[in-house]
């Protein structure tokens, strides 16, 4: 929201090659209540002053020696700092409204000047100035925002990876085809089998001694993207022993909540003799 005190506040330039103009409007402007008025007779210089001062609103007269008005906003244009030009141009020629919108000036004021028209445009010029850098400088909060929370998700990303490594035997990683991009942990030692025999489709001789239903619920879950916790697996070895394991994995998103993957854990939880 915009306060009447935020417009008296704006930062106003005065742009005129006659003193009798800009003492009306400085006079105008004061009578009104603004604060922070200045002026130039000098349209060349009106680039490096808004450069440096970053004007709320220029009142910029079109017809001037040496610069003209439409150069000084075709030169505004390649230096402003925003895309949105603060100009309303003061002419004495209905010809040059249209094309003064053209050019990029956001109004006009017609000579000789209605002080209330003067006022008005004045006024709700600075109004939607004022709500537009607002509205940019909470949009540039806001990306810094974003960037931050994507920073800390990165990290807290790796501290999840960190401690699913130390607590668990194995951790792996999926991406949205299947296919594995990270395994973690003396996965062969502890399965017996390549990593994606545990879940992909393989020859029975590499499989032998899983439990196919558990494997099969397994590998439904994870198609099905779910996540499930302390899952039991388990698998009778050559030698007759039995292994059991808990496997824990949840569907992995990014930021547009699409789908990029699966992760997971895996525990054996073999009684020790």
């Amino acid at each position: 929201m915009v306060t009447t005190v935020d417009i008296l506040k704006a930062n106003i330039l005065i742009v005129d090659d006659q003193v009798a103009n800009v003492q009306l409007l400085e006079q105008l402007l004061s009578d009104t209540g603004y604060t922070c008025v200045a002026s130039t007779m000098n349209p060349a210089g009106v680039c490096a002053l808004h450069g440096k001062n970053h004007y709320d609103l220029i009142l910029l007269d079109l017809k001037m020696p040496g610069m003209d008005g439409f150069q000084v906003m075709e030169a505004l244009k390649t230096q402003a700092a925003d895309k949105y030009l603060p100009v309303i141009v003061l002419t004495a020629e209905p010809g040059h409204k249209l094309r003064a919108l053209q050019s990029g000036a956001k109004d006009f004021i017609s000579k000789p000047f209605d002080l209330m028209e003067v006022k008005t445009r004045i006024h709700n010029m600075l109004e939607v100035r004022l709500l537009y850098k607002k509205l940019e400088n909470y949009n540039q909060a806001l990306e810094q925002t974003v960037q931050e929370r994507t920073a800390e998700l990165h990290a807290s990303e790796s501290r999840f990876r960190s401690l699913t490594e130390l607590a668990s035997d194995w951790y792996w990683e999926q991406n949205a085809t299947g296919e594995f991009t990270t395994v973690s942990g003396p996965v062969l030692e502890i399965l017996g089998i390549r990593v994606t025999a545990f879940f992909g489709d393989q020859t029975d001789d590499e499989i032998t001694g899983w439990n196919g239903t558990e494997r099969e619920e397994l590998q439904a879950m994870i198609a099905a993207r779910r996540p499930f916790l302390d899952f039991p697996f388990s698998r009778v070895n050559a030698d007759g022993s039995n292994q059991q394991f808990r496997v824990s994995g949840e569907p992995m998103f990014d930021k547009a909540c699409r789908f990029i993957g699966f992760r997971g854990i895996g525990v054996e939880t073999t009684a020790k003799p």
